[in-house]
C-alpha cells in the first residue's frame, strides 16, 4: 500500500471523507512498533458555513490547525476526559477537516489492548471496542495533545491508500454526537463493518 500524497487532502472535505474509507491510519512509535488500523466511519467538517465546526467562528489557538495546511492531524480534548483526532483537508487557511470515528484494527493489536485497556489479552466485547469511536481509537494509538499538528505526509504517521481490488459499499448519514448541523449527511461509513461506531441509519453514499 502506498502513502496518499500531500495533495489528496487538498480535495473537497466531504470527497476526501469518503476517500478514506477503506485506508490504511498507520503509526510508528520510536522503539519500531507498528499500529495500523483500517479507516471504517468519518465524518466532515467545513468552515464557516458549518455550525457543528470548530472553524465556524474564525481562528483561535485551540484549532489553529485546522487552518494550517492540509495533510496533519488536528487534535482536540472534549468532555474533559477524551482526545479525538482529525484530519486536515482542503486549501491552508480555510479550516476544514475530517473526523477519525472508527478504525478495524490490523497490526499491532496487542499493543493497542495495553494503552486502550492496560493489558493484552481481549475478550470479544474488547476487541470489537478497541478502536470502535473517536475516543477509543486515540487511546489505543496513544494519541493526545502532543499529536496535535502532527504531518501525516512525514514522521510518524502515515495514511496509507486502500486496496484498489477491494470492494466496497459506503453509507452515509447526518452526523452524531453533535447538538447543531445535525442534517448535515456528512457522516461516511464501510457498510456492515462491525467495527462502524454509529447506526446504519440512511442512504448509501
Amino acid at each position: 500500500m502506498k502513502e496518499v500524497p500531500r495533495n489528496f487532502f487538498m480535495q473537497d472535505v466531504c470527497s476526501v471523507a469518503k476517500k478514506l474509507l477503506g485506508c490504511a491510519f498507520v503509526r510508528e512509535l520510536s522503539d519500531g512498533s507498528r499500529l495500523a488500523g483500517r479507516i471504517v466511519e468519518t465524518e466532515a467538517y467545513a468552515h464557516s458555513n458549518d455550525p457543528a465546526s470548530h472553524s465556524r467562528s474564525g481562528k483561535t489557538p485551540r484549532n489553529a490547525v485546522m487552518f494550517g495546511p492540509p495533510g496533519h492531524l488536528y487534535v482536540y480534548f472534549t468532555y474533559g476526559m477524551h482526545y479525538c483526532c482529525n484530519v486536515v483537508t482542503g486549501a491552508e487557511g480555510r479550516g476544514e477537516a475530517i473526523l477519525l470515528r472508527a478504525l478495524e484494527p490490523l497490526s499491532g493489536i496487542a499493543l493497542m489492548a495495553v494503552k486502550r485497556y492496560g493489558k493484552k489479552d481481549m475478550n470479544a466485547r474488547e476487541v470489537r471496542d478497541l478502536s470502535r469511536g473517536p475516543a477509543r481509537l486515540c487511546r489505543a494509538f496513544g494519541i493526545g495533545r502532543e499529536q496535535n499538528g502532527a504531518d501525516l505526509c512525514s514522521g510518524e504517521f502515515r495514511i496509507l491508500q486502500a486496496d484498489p481490488a477491494a470492494e466496497i459499499q459506503i453509507g452515509c448519514s447526518s452526523r452524531i454526537g453533535i447538538r447543531e448541523g445535525c442534517s448535515h449527511p456528512w457522516r461516511f461509513y464501510i457498510q456492515n463493518n462491525p467495527w462502524v461506531s454509529g447506526p446504519a441509519r440512511n442512504v448509501q453514499a
